[in-house]
């Protein structure tokens, strides 16, 4: 709670630059005082090397079909995923959400990902996507300059590259990253609620909301809700991303858009060109 108040005060700042080191300023504090109250106790440091250098197909290469269908139908409702929060990041840069300009940053955002995931595929590394946090940090800093998206990944570059960096911040207290962390998702829920609030939510739309959400949410809440299907279900359905995802694509296609809708989506052209202008 501690360091969730420290950068909802710092971001209401007059300064730029303390709204800018709210989250890093908070997360310092946030240690401090668990330090002081007893509850970070700095650990010794692992035997690690100074630096590591990832080696390619470490572990081999191999290829199983059975894990096959769920990771793609993940990187499917990833892909998704990744759609909408670059449509966000959009809206906070305040970039247009329709035309060429956008189409080609969904593209350049989507083969992004796809590269990174064969990147680190190829690294042993676990795969990674679009984070939704980051719309959350543009919000609460107001900087979303792509420069500074570049600086940060050369940053985590070289963190990845010397072990006992990672070591030390491993012992940040959980609760001191949780509060830093909450105000970020909390940004993100208000960012989807943004995007969802641009369409018009009709009687379809609300259906495939409340379907989609019902469904992913069930499953978060009782996982044993699939414990008698076979295991090929389990893995396809066990998480809430999947499953809230593909029932959200099954209602589209279920559900067709009327010819209303769609003439709205899509008006026609007036046939006068001085009418046009």
């Amino acid at each position: 709670m501690f360091v969730l108040l420290t950068i909802v005060l710092l971001n209401r700042s007059n300064t730029p630059w303390i709204r800018l080191s709210a989250i890093i300023i908070g997360l310092v504090l946030g240690s401090l005082a668990a330090w002081f109250s007893g509850k970070l106790v700095p650990q010794p440091l692992p035997d690690l090397p100074l630096v590591s250098l990832p080696i390619p197909f470490r572990f081999g290469f191999s290829f199983v079909w059975t894990a096959f269908l769920p990771v793609a139908l993940i990187y499917l409702i990833s892909t998704l995923e990744t759609v909408g929060d670059l449509t966000a990041n959009c809206m906070l840069a305040r970039q247009p959400i329709s035309g060429p300009a956008y189409i080609s940053r969904l593209k350049g955002g989507v083969l992004g990902d796809g590269f990174s995931c064969l990147i680190a595929a190829t690294f042993s590394a676990f795969p990674n996507t679009t984070f939704a946090q980051n719309n959350g940090v543009i919000q609460l800093t107001g900087v979303a300059s792509r420069y500074v998206g570049l600086y940060i990944g050369a940053v985590l570059f070289c963190l990845g590259l010397f072990p006992l960096i990672g070591a030390v911040l491993q012992q940040i207290p959980k609760p001191v990253l949780g509060g830093a962390t909450l105000v970020m998702f909390g940004s993100v829920a208000a960012a989807g609620v943004r995007i969802l609030a641009q369409a018009p939510l009709d009687r379809r739309s609300m259906l495939i909301i409340a379907t989609s959400f019902g469904v992913g949410l069930g499953i978060a809440a009782q996982p044993g809700l699939l414990h008698l299907l076979p295991q090929l279900v389990q893995n396809l359905f066990d998480s809430a991303i999947t499953s809230g995802g593909i029932t959200a694509i099954l209602m589209c296609l279920l559900l067709p858009e009327s010819k209303t809708q769609m003439l709205d989506a899509n008006p026609p052209l007036k046939s006068d060109p001085i009418e046009q202008l």
